[in-house]
C-alpha cells in the first residue's frame, strides 16, 4: 500500500496555507475503523487519519482484546494487535494513500508489540514518548518504559527502508495539561525530541496542549518553535496542537467556542496541525459524523485566520523552558538516561501527577487571569523559583481550576463560589 511521508503531507499543506486537522478515533470493529477512515478522508478539510487504539492493546493485554472480540463486546479502540494483519489490510484497502496519511495513536508505556504489529501493516507514524506515555498514565517504571521506547524507536528505523520515513509525535507538550505551567510542557515535548533523535528518527513532531489563556499559548508555541529549531537542527519536524484536554463544555455552542479557538490559536501561532475535540467529549465516545462535524468546523475557523508573525509579550516562557531543557542535558550525553537522572533530581516533576518516579513537590495553579503558574516549583532548575509556605491547594480550589473551561464555556456559575473568595484572599 502506498503511504505518503508524513512530514511532507505537512509542509506541502503549511506551504499551502492550509492547517491539517486530524480526530481522536478509534474503533473496535474492523469495518467501523474503515468507515470512520473514509468519512475522515471525505471531510472537506485537509486531515490526517486516526487509529486509536483500545485501552486493553495500551495495557499489552491482548488476549483479553481477543476475547472481548471473539465475544462481540463493544472497545475503546482498535486493538490492533488482537486483529490478525490480514484483517487490517483489508481495512486499510483503498483509504490509505499519497492523499491521506495515517497514524495511529496508543498510550502504552511499553509498546513493542505495538510497533512491531505497526511495521508489518506499514502503518510508521505514531506518537508518545519514554515520559509522556509512562507517568500519566501506568505505573511502569520509567527506566522501563525508556528501555522500551528505545527498542520501539529502533523497531521503527528498521522498517525504514521499506516504507515512508517514520514519523513519531511527542506527547510531552501534554502531560496533565490542565494544570502543568506550559513552560514544563514545552521543555518536556523538546526533551522527547530530543530522545527520538538520538534514537534515529529524522522526522518528529512536538506537541503541546491548549489551555486557557490565548496569550499564554500563542507565547508557548512560539517559545516551542524556537526551542525545536534550536535543539532539533537536521531534522523534519512540525508542532501540532491539542484542542483543550480538560473538562470539555456540556453544551454545543460551548464546545464549538473553544474549537473554534484552538484552531485559530493553532494557525496564529504557527502550528503546522490540530487534534481536535467534539462536542460530545463530555459525555461519551464520540460517533463518526460527530468527528466530522469537528473536523470541518475546525478547518472553517482556521481558514479565517492568518499566522501573526508578531513578537509574542514575553513573561519568560522560553527561558523556563530553557534553563530545563538544558539542566537535563547536563546530567548525561544519553537523553534517555538524562531523563531518568532528572526525575530523581526533581529536574524535572509533573504537578499533581501520582507515578512513584515523580517528585511531587512542584505545583501549581491557574490564576484569576487564566494563566497556569507555579506555586512551587521545588526543585526544577527554573530561572525565578517559588516557594509557597503556604496551605496546600485545597480540593475545591482544585475543582475550581480543573472546571474553570467548562464553566466558562458554558455559561454556568461557578459549583462553590466560596472558594474562589477564599483562594483569592490568601494570594
Amino acid at each position: 500500500m502506498s503511504a505518503p511521508a508524513f512530514g511532507r503531507y505537512i509542509a506541502d499543506a503549511r506551504a499551502a496555507g492550509r492547517l491539517v486537522v486530524q480526530p481522536r478515533m478509534g474503533f473496535g470493529s474492523a469495518t467501523r475503523m474503515r468507515t470512520g477512515l473514509a468519512a475522515t478522508k471525505r471531510a472537506s478539510a485537509t486531515t490526517v487519519g486516526t487509529i486509536t487504539l483500545d485501552s486493553y492493546t495500551r495495557l499489552g493485554a491482548h488476549d483479553a482484546a481477543r476475547r472481548a472480540l471473539t465475544s462481540g463486546a463493544e472497545l475503546n479502540g482498535y486493538p490492533i494487535v488482537a486483529h490478525d494483519a490480514g484483517t487490517t489490510e483489508a481495512m486499510l484497502a483503498g483509504i490509505r494513500d499519497e492523499t491521506f496519511p495515517v497514524q495511529v495513536r496508543h498510550g502504552s508505556p511499553t509498546p513493542e508489540l505495538i510497533f512491531q504489529r505497526l511495521c508489518e501493516l506499514g502503518l510508521t507514524v505514531s506518537e508518545g514518548g519514554p515520559v509522556s506515555y509512562c507517568l500519566p498514565y501506568s505505573r511502569v517504571p520509567l527506566a522501563e518504559s525508556r528501555r522500551s521506547w528505545r527498542r520501539c524507536c529502533e523497531i521503527l528505523v528498521n522498517a525504514r527502508g521499506s516504507g515512508p520515513e517514520p514519523h513519531l509525535e511527542t506527547f510531552g507538550g501534554c502531560m496533565l495539561g490542565q494544570l502543568c505551567p506550559p513552560g514544563l510542557l514545552v521543555a518536556t515535548s523538546v526533551l522527547e525530541g530530543m530522545f527520538f533523535r538520538q534514537n534515529g528518527l529524522r522526522s518528529i513532531s512536538l506537541s503541546y496542549a491548549q489551555q486557557i489563556s490565548r496569550a499564554q499559548d500563542e507565547e508557548a508555541l512560539r517559545a516551542l518553535r524556537r526551542l525545536g529549531a534550536r535543539f532539533l537542527p537536521g531534522v523534519d519536524w512540525h508542532v501540532v496542537l491539542y484542542a483543550y484536554m480538560g473538562l470539555y463544555p456540556r453544551t454545543r455552542a460551548g464546545a464549538d467556542a473553544l474549537l473554534a479557538g484552538a484552531a485559530r490559536l493553532a494557525v496564529r501561532a504557527g502550528a503546522d496541525r490540530l487534534i481536535v475535540k467534539t462536542a460530545a467529549e463530555s459525555a461519551r465516545i464520540p460517533t463518526i459524523k460527530e468527528n466530522v462535524t469537528a473536523i470541518e468546523h475546525a478547518a472553517r475557523e482556521a481558514a479565517g485566520e492568518r499566522e501573526d508573525p508578531g513578537q509574542a509579550a514575553d513573561t519568560g516562557i522560553h527561558a523556563e523552558a530553557l534553563a530545563i531543557v538544558e539542566a537535563v542535558l547536563d546530567l548525561d550525553d544519553d537523553i534517555g538516561g538524562a531523563l531518568e537522572k532528572a526525575f530523581r533530581r526533581g529536574y524535572l516533576d509533573i504537578p499533581y501527577c501520582l507515578h512513584p518516579d515523580n517528585a511531587g513537590r512542584a505545583t501549581s495553579y491557574l490564576d484569576t487571569d487564566d494563566r497556569l503558574r507555579w506555586r512551587d516549583t521545588g526543585r526544577l532548575p527554573v530561572p525565578e523559583p517559588r516557594r509557597d509556605t503556604g496551605r496546600p491547594l485545597g480540593a475545591a480550589e482544585l475543582l475550581e481550576c480543573l472546571g474553570r473551561v467548562r464553566r466558562r464555556f458554558d455559561h454556568e456559575p461557578m459549583e462553590a463560589p466560596e472558594a474562589r473568595t477564599r483562594w483569592e484572599a490568601r494570594r
